[in-house]
């Protein structure tokens, strides 16, 4: 632990763990609920069905088979994202995504979204279809809209289902993940990619320096349970529903 904690290494790892999946949380959590709300105000079943099972399907992909279709999409040559880029703004050559300190964290956001949105409105759908339909039609013999009903109907009947998964992401928040870290980082971006996951692996098995990642992955896991607790106190003195 001594090693570690004096290591200049590992805190830029700690560092890009907590920036990578607080950047999740912040645009990553909502974007089921949102979706869940659209499909949830869709009028035709069989155009409510097509469109979610299109949007469950990166979650089956793996890591290594979506890593393949997103390096090929951002290719600098001829990649479909470049091809528009350079025919719209003209230039010759195209932006090197991956291998750029800028936008590396902005694809990172956007390909997990891509990947878990779909599969996250399963549970934002579940809960929604337990609200009792008496409750729309009231709403709506009191004058509400459409908007209206989402804000006074169907988020407080979501509630409890948000305020678990919050607390379940919060602590999660040392899990940035592997396998895209691995499979898109590169040397030209280590220092925003690496996280913690990478580093245990690399020093453990690469290195085998085995009670160096051992130390490492026990601070996460610590990182990880003071966090959970954290948030269900928190949620817990705000009176609202908790994990624990």
């Amino acid at each position: 632990f001594e090693r570690l904690f004096s290591s200049p290494f590992f805190y830029r790892v700690f560092r890009n763990t907590l920036v990578l999946n607080i950047l999740n949380l912040i645009f990553g959590f909502p974007a089921p609920i949102i979706l869940a709300l659209m499909l949830n105000e869709m009028h035709s079943t069989t155009y409510k069905r097509i469109t979610q099972s299109i949007m469950y399907i990166p979650h089956f992909f793996s890591w290594v088979v979506l890593g393949g279709i997103v390096l090929g999409i951002l290719s600098p040559s001829h990649g479909i994202i470049n091809t528009i880029y350079k025919a719209i703004s003209g230039a010759e050559e195209g932006i090197y995504f991956i291998a750029s300190e800028k936008w590396w964290r902005p694809v990172f956001i956007i390909v997990n979204i891509w990947k878990e949105v779909g599969w996250g409105t399963i549970i934002y759908i579940s809960a929604m279809t337990s609200i009792d339909p008496c409750l729309y039609e009231a709403a709506s013999i009191d004058g509400a809209g459409r908007f209206q009903r989402i804000l006074h109907v169907t988020l407080p009947g979501i509630k409890s289902t948000f305020m678990i998964l919050l607390i379940m992401n919060i602590g999660h928040l040392m899990e940035a993940g592997f396998e895209m870290q691995y499979l898109m980082g590169n040397s030209l971006v280590e220092n925003y990619s690496e996280t913690i996951d990478v580093f245990v692996m690399r020093y453990g098995i690469s290195k085998q320096k085995y009670n160096y990642a051992t130390a490492a992955g026990m601070f996460k896991s610590v990182v990880a349970i003071i966090l959970l607790f954290g948030a269900n106190a928190i949620a817990k003195a705000l009176d609202e529903d908790t994990l624990i």
